[in-house]
């Protein structure tokens, strides 16, 4: 059982079951309630007192720390069961207090990381039904707490259907894309709407949710975006390749 290669910094911490005693199938999500570097989640779960870890940390810089190795359960989630099946991540925020967000930086390299962990345990796709029966959970589904914050719950789906776009992926995806484009950009004619395609310039107009009816962060609208991908009425917009959004092609704009 391999460890994640996304590892920035590593710091193990006494409090683990070792090994675990379950097939890795499942992610839990948590996130610090704080903007804390992977060095200070490390700290925090140094301390045999404190009787908590977690498999992986993420900080507001997209930097990743490692507390527990995989073939270790953490004790994260408040749930044995749960935690010695799961690899359980921490996330930074950006802001204290509601709706503990999290920065651009962290929400990719979460994405990042859970398509590793899934790839190299044979996960095949993300579940997330919004209860304990799917296999990306969050830790409020085992524990009565906040915990991971409204941000990242809002953010689930979106995250979820990321990782499998990209576990989806083969060798031909570039083709897919491609043809994906060509099909976009036809229905686009036919239905008056812009004729988009991978590294056009685009807004988000005033008001659009992303592609899952979540609301966006009030900094969308208004900014210049490069279409990284396109999938039928579902594109994919960021920085270069720094994902913010999936959205639907009626919501935006050619610049």
């Amino acid at each position: 059982m391999s460890n994640s290669s996304l590892v920035d910094y590593v710091k193990i911490s006494p409090n683990s079951s070792n090994p675990r005693n379950k097939k890795i199938k499942k992610i839990t999500l948590h996130h610090v309630a704080g903007n804390l570097t992977v060095e200070q989640i490390g700290n925090i779960f140094a301390s045999a007192s404190r009787r908590a870890s977690s498999n992986y940390g993420i900080d507001s810089n997209g930097r990743v720390g490692m507390y527990v190795e995989e073939k270790n359960r953490a004790w994260t989630s408040g749930s044995a069961d749960n935690d010695h099946q799961a690899i359980t991540i921490e996330v930074a925020n950006s802001k204290s207090g509601n709706p503990w967000p999290v920065s651009d930086k962290a929400l990719n390299k979460l994405i990042e990381l859970c398509v590793d962990i899934c790839r190299r345990n044979g996960i095949d796709r993300l579940n997330y039904t919004g209860d304990a029966s799917g296999n990306f959970t969050r830790h409020n589904m085992f524990q009565a707490t906040a915990c991971p914050g409204p941000y990242l719950i809002s953010k689930m789906p979106y995250i979820a259907d990321e990782v499998n776009r990209r576990l989806s992926d083969t060798s031909s995806g570039l083709y897919r894309v491609q043809t994906a484009d060509r099909r976009l950009r036809r229905q686009g004619k036919r239905r008056g709407l812009p004729s988009l395609k991978v590294g056009s310039k685009v807004r988000v107009k005033k008001g659009a949710k992303d592609y899952n009816g979540v609301q966006l962060a009030s900094f969308v609208y208004g900014r210049t975006y490069d279409v990284i991908q396109v999938s039928g009425d579902r594109v994919v917009i960021g920085e270069g390749k720094a994902v913010t959004a999936a959205v639907r092609l009626k919501d935006l704009t050619l610049v």
